[in-house]
């Protein structure tokens, strides 16, 4: 009896659809994540003469084109429930910790991984632009295990907030350091050329991707609470108020349909549109703090989120077993590993330096930066739009970092985030006891770091 291959597929992503819940929360008790297990799975599978299709993109430039909008979409969609899930309002101090891993950790790991990928690499300058800009930022899809709880939980982690907003704002900052790459495929000077790329990549489409997400954001708000959820949630509440969420498909079709709005029309005015959705999503979530609509949308969208993952993480497997790591050289792993364990938490901490957050925490954001999905999008999209040397490399050099990223972060991170956790615990019961006969003026100066109100 012979299975046909597409047949076979089916079956595959069904089973891995229905065991993903389940699987999630008993693997966290083995210190393991969904992603390791399941790219493992599809590595497996892929190995075995099934007839499955190969994944190549160094092969097949049709693949490095459905990964490329593949991966465009679930970004897209783990940006939208990262926005919405962020409690803490938007201020200047509020996400004063974030900036530093924007403009000081991000560059500095573009700038070392190019270095790396021209000197040790042999690369090309415009390759190893390339490679420093997809595997800079943090990604918001694996990092899901780090990232900020639902909605309306009302507990503060700085270490997972700061982790959720860096991943939701670094996938937009990097698109300007892939475009430089590509702008300097075939050149080998400065010139006019970079004037450019500062004005149109660096500039204008931050700027625009910042502007049209805060206006779409604003704009879903209004229409949600003033014209379609505020009474029906009101309604609710006022029936039960300790009733659970009555989860139903049009608070999330409103949603992922105003934030695909946003994205698409950021990129017609040649703005981000990771950026634009990110901005929406946070912009949106800022209106109606309490309202139960967070929590409905974030849900939907958590959803979406979670199918589509389960088809990449097979998807990668497939990768590996497709012979993408076939010219991974030692230089290339070791770039990989320079990055993990030394490259980014030498720049988390120099950036988080100035930072009140305690050392444990400064140590937690600094290592934790997970590597995934977001580095194939760049990849494969620098790949579809110039002709870059050395991509066989580049992707060799990616996969690795990223299955890399996935297996140490994957195991470490549950526990180190406890462990900062209990650190927290323990604190507020210090702080508590040490508090409880002092004056409100100075219960509030001693107040340390991890507990400072919002």
């Amino acid at each position: 009896m012979e299975f046909e291959p597409r047949i076979l597929m089916f079956v595959i992503f069904g089973l891995g659809l229905t065991l993903a819940v389940s699987l999630e929360k008993r693997l966290a008790r083995f210190w393991l994540s969904l992603p390791i297990v399941y790219v493992a799975a599809g590595f497996v599978l892929y190995s075995l003469p099934l007839g499955l299709p190969n994944i190549n993109p160094t092969l097949d430039g049709f693949d490095a084109l459905a990964l490329e909008y593949i991966t465009e979409f679930i970004v897209i969609a783990s940006l939208m429930a990262a926005g919405i899930a962020i409690d803490r309002p938007v201020s200047w101090k509020n996400w004063g910790q974030i900036w530093p891993l924007l403009v000081i950790a991000m560059p500095l790991t573009i700038a070392a991984v190019a270095f790396l990928g021209w000197w040790a690499l042999g690369l090309p300058v415009a390759s190893a632009l390339l490679l420093g800009a997809a595997l800079a930022p943090t990604d918001p899809v694996l990092a899901r295990s780090v990232q900020v709880g639902p909605p309306g939980e009302n507990q503060r982690h700085d270490v997972r907030f700061s982790l959720t907003v860096e991943a939701g704002i670094n996938d937009g900052l990097a698109f300007p350091f892939t475009y430089l790459a590509i702008a300097a495929v075939g050149m080998t000077s400065l010139g006019s050329w970079t004037l450019e790329w500062a004005a149109l990549d660096l500039l204008w489409r931050i700027v625009a991707g910042v502007a049209v997400g805060w206006a779409v954001g604003r704009a879903g708000a209004w229409y949600v609470f003033e014209r379609e959820a505020d009474a029906p949630m009101k309604e609710i509440e006022e029936e039960d108020a300790t009733a659970q969420p009555k989860y139903s498909t049009s608070e999330g079709l409103i949603v992922l349909g105003t934030l695909l709005l946003g994205y698409g029309l950021a990129e017609l005015v040649e703005g981000y549109g990771f950026l634009a959705v990110f901005v929406g999503a946070v912009t949106a979530r800022q209106r109606e703090n309490r309202s139960r609509y967070h929590k409905l949308s974030h849900h939907f969208i958590d959803q979406i989120e979670q199918i589509v993952l389960v088809a990449v993480l097979f998807g990668f497997g497939a990768m590996l077993a497709s012979g993408v790591l076939d010219a991974l050289t030692w230089p290339a792993a070791l770039v990989g590993i320079a990055l993990i364990f030394v490259i980014r938490p030498l720049g988390g901490l120099l950036s988080e330096s100035l930072c009140d957050l305690p050392m444990i925490g400064k140590l937690a954001i600094a290592f934790l930066g997970v590597r995934g999905m977001g580095s194939i999008y760049y990849l494969a999209y620098g790949q579809n739009h110039a002709s870059f040397e050395g991509l066989d490399i580049l992707w060799a050099t990616a996969s690795f970092t990223i299955l890399l990223s996935i297996v140490v972060h994957g195991i470490v991170a549950g526990p180190f985030i406890a462990y900062v956790e209990r650190r927290r615990a323990h604190i507020h019961e210090g702080q508590d006891e040490e508090m409880a006969g002092l004056a409100p003026d100075d219960r509030r100066l001693a107040i340390e770091p991890f507990s400072k109100p919002e």
